[in-house]
């Protein structure tokens, strides 16, 4: 008993059980002051509802654990045995955080993300796609473009505390993820460091620019999620500042079927 019991005190915490029978476990990031990021819980947004139209629960009881990774630049927390659906590498970590040996891969965020695990002796399908672009289609009637703004700019959460105050039209990714979509909405162009903020606008049409506003978040996650939903890297060109943002537009829209991404979900997991 005593074995056991270090055993759980020494495992990390997102890997310990919260519910005490078989069951999936969503894996998404969190800040560790325990704040709400956005795009992040867009992870648990996404799954849950995806689930619900299919008369299924995140929370039920399965037959074999299973651990998945959806929503974020979170392969360097994966573990052997983990799935893979739409999340992707982040090109701000040293390569030698990546430890997984054994992985099911069902989508990644783009192509970049694909090579990096083929070169590794992955096998990664060709369907790319953050699955964020889902919400659309997962929200049928729920969620619908209202331009009453210019613009707006959502900022990475480590670019927020960056911008002066009485900054105008920003849309903290601290809200809750309902109301940031609604604010979104409520612009005719959207400007974001957010790479969530960019995605929503554009799985509703609307059109985004990428404003690298620090050197915080690296490239490589714009590109990827970019290349993975129909565009050129030529056509990924970002403004440095919110002014050069509004004068520059938006980017080429996407070229993206959704259908690939949302059949890639494993199902079975649940069934």
């Amino acid at each position: 008993m005593f074995r056991r019991l270090a055993a759980y005190l020494e495992t990390p915490a997102e890997l310990k059980p919260r519910l005490p029978f078989p069951y999936v476990d969503l894996y998404n990031w969190m800040p560790k002051d325990g704040r709400i990021n956005f795009g992040d819980h867009l992870a648990e947004i996404v799954t849950r509802q995806l689930l619900a139209l299919q008369g299924l629960s995140l929370d039920q009881e399965v037959s074999q654990c299973a651990r998945l990774l959806a929503i974020g630049s979170i392969l360097q927390n994966s573990t052997d045995g983990d799935h893979i659906w739409g999340s992707g590498w982040n090109g701000k970590v040293p390569e030698s955080m990546f430890k997984s040996r054994k992985l099911n891969v069902h989508a990644v965020r783009g192509p970049l993300t694909g090579e990096f695990l083929r070169s590794r002796g992955f096998v990664v399908p060709e369907v790319y796609g953050d699955p964020a672009l889902l919400v659309p289609h997962l929200f049928k009637g729920r969620f619908s473009p209202n331009p009453q703004r210019d613009y707006v700019f959502v900022p990475n959460l480590h670019d927020l505390s960056i911008l002066p105050n009485g900054t105008p039209n920003v849309i903290s990714p601290l809200q809750g993820w309902n109301r940031v979509i609604e604010q979104i909405l409520q612009a005719k162009l959207v400007l974001a460091s957010s790479l969530h903020g960019l995605i929503i606008a554009e799985a509703y049409g609307i059109p985004a620019r990428y404003v690298r506003l620090s050197q915080t978040e690296d490239p490589f996650k714009y590109k990827d999620y970019y290349l993975g939903s129909g565009r050129l890297e030529s056509e990924l060109q970002f403004a440095s500042s919110i002014d050069e943002g509004k004068e520059m537009g938006g980017m080429p829209g996407l070229r993206f079927d959704h259908q690939p991404l949302l059949n890639a979900f494993p199902l079975q997991l649940w069934r």
